[in-house]
């Protein structure tokens, strides 16, 4: 019931927002951006080429694993929380098997070990001679320390610079020179039938490469729905052996440059059954870039409602629900346009159906969102979309989640998008109950946000902030405002339970 449920979100968001992902190279590299170059980190020679049936794949392999096995780390994380239960359909437990995940899973998840030791370990690609390294969001979730540990031995504490849930990317930095690094190259060059390489640290063992062809491109697999709640999913899927450990290390071409960050394996066991799956390069290199430079992910908003019309289930969902008659085919279906939004202004309705986005074939709600979070607000997208049969082509303005069209650095975020979360009053029933003068119910709390560091998650009591009683989230805006230091939270559990915990806040 629950992964049904979870089907069917899409047609019922209130608009497609962006993942901050990457399309096509010629658009991404190309596109207006408002004026702004984002470009850091180094993109692979257009004269790169991807190895054919034809040529010496042996001897490309040996070339391929020597420019890459440097530039690939390990990650320690470590952590000091106290054992928490964790739902009972753990993300990772669906591709690693109940029990199995990399970082516990299951029912329960496993005590903690000593402080000494990592409570959790993966990879990370080295993508700058300065140390700045891309992994994912679940290999650096929790930690208080992350340790980075490269081919050579030499160990290094990291600093977290930011992750995005919404695609599993996360970006660290070392301080160190002239470090071996990845070139980015364009994934939407890359071929179903092509050679590549997984190199990372699985099940303990260090530098480790595996072989296999890319089986897929595009693949959405449910897998980050648990983690965000507007997860962006284009996977490139690989038969290259993928094991807990190689999450956040890198998938190459034969040249040795960086296609994508492999993230996930889809197993029974726990272990490699035959598929494992890459955010591509592109979408990896939009987040991390938009992290250093704003030190949080921009996202484009196209403002419509949503059903994904190449999904049996949710059309006759819908159709149900509504008394509808809409057919199954490729394309998504409007179902509501958002006050106000790039897709209002350019006179998107509801009940058109989007059918491409620039020179990207919407297929799918993956397709869509995808190409959407290729931008950032203030581009320009251009919408085909049918209406009554006939085709129709617009131009829309995407805009933020709050109708702006500039980019946001962490000092324009409001404090509830600082800390990671929103409250709602209490009612007198609720206060009454747990004998309470004064709280706030948590609600939508962020993955990795500061609040879900100290143990909060959603419907939660916070009585006081800093020692002051607060009652509206109002309240918590007066308090934090402007505040730069440590923050005490004073907040009741679902038994009942008063704890405080602190974070600081810059």
């Amino acid at each position: 019931m629950k992964n049904t449920l979870k089907k069917l979100m899409p047609f019922a968001l209130t608009g497609v927002i962006s993942g901050a992902t990457v399309f096509g190279a010629s658009q991404y590299f190309s596109s207006e951006n408002n004026g702004e170059d984002f470009s850091y980190f180094t993109t692979a020679s257009k004269k790169s080429a991807f190895v054919g049936m034809g040529t010496a794949v042996g001897d490309d392999f040996v070339k391929a694993s020597k420019a890459t096995v440097p530039a690939v780390v390990t990650i320690k994380n470590y952590q000091d929380r106290a054992t928490q239960r964790m739902p009972d359909n753990d993300m990772f437990d669906f591709f690693f098997g109940p029990g199995n995940s990399p970082f516990g899973g299951g029912q329960q998840r496993q005590q903690q070990p000593p402080k000494n030791m990592p409570s959790g370990l993966g990879s990370g690609v080295i993508i700058s001679p300065d140390g700045y390294i891309i992994s994912n969001n679940h290999v650096v979730a929790g930690a208080n320390k992350l340790e980075v540990v490269l081919s050579n031995k030499k160990s290094y504490i990291a600093t977290l610079i930011g992750t995005d849930p919404n695609t599993d990317i996360s970006l660290l930095k070392i301080e160190e020179k002239g470090l071996p690094y990845l070139n980015f190259a364009n994934s939407d060059l890359t071929e179903v039938g092509q050679w590549v390489l997984a190199v990372g640290n699985p099940l303990g063992l260090n530098s480790t490469v595996t072989a296999g062809i890319i089986s897929a491109k595009g693949r959405s697999i449910d897998i980050l729905s648990q983690q965000s709640r507007t997860p962006i999913e284009s996977f490139i899927q690989t038969d290259a052996a993928i094991n807990p450990g190689n999450s956040g290390g890198a998938l190459v071409n034969v040249n040795g440059d960086l296609i994508g960050i492999n993230t996930a394996i889809q197993s029974k066991t726990g272990y490699y059954e035959g598929y494992g799956f890459a955010v591509p390069s592109n979408l990896a290199r939009k987040i991390v870039e938009d992290i250093k430079k704003f030190g949080l992910v921009q996202r484009g908003f196209l403002g419509i409602g949503s059903l994904d019309l190449s999904n049996d289930m949710q059309v006759a969902a819908y159709n149900q629900k509504n008394k509808a008659n809409l057919k199954v085919g490729d394309g998504v279906y409007v179902t509501e346009v958002t006050d106000k939004s790039g897709a209002e202004d350019a006179g998107i309705k509801t009940g058109d159906i989007v059918t491409k986005i620039d020179n990207t074939d919407i297929g799918s709600f993956a397709d869509l969102s995808f190409a959407i979070g290729s931008r950032r607000p203030g581009d320009k997208v251009n919408v085909t979309y049918t209406r009554n049969g006939k085709v129709n082509n617009v131009t829309v303005t995407l805009k933020d989640q709050k109708g702006g069209t500039s980019s946001r650095s962490k000092d324009d975020l409001t404090v509830t998008e600082k800390i990671g979360s929103e409250f709602e009053p209490l009612s007198d029933r609720v206060k009454t109950d747990y004998g309470l003068e004064s709280g706030v119910l948590t609600k939508n709390v962020v993955e990795g946000g500061e609040m879900d560091k100290i143990g909060v998650v959603d419907n939660y009591i916070v009585m006081e902030i800093n020692g002051k009683p607060v009652n509206s989230q109002k309240d918590v805006e007066k308090i934090l405002n402007g505040y730069k230091g440590n923050v005490q939270v004073k907040y009741v559990d679902s038994y009942g339970r008063i704890t405080t915990r602190g974070f600081k806040l810059q």
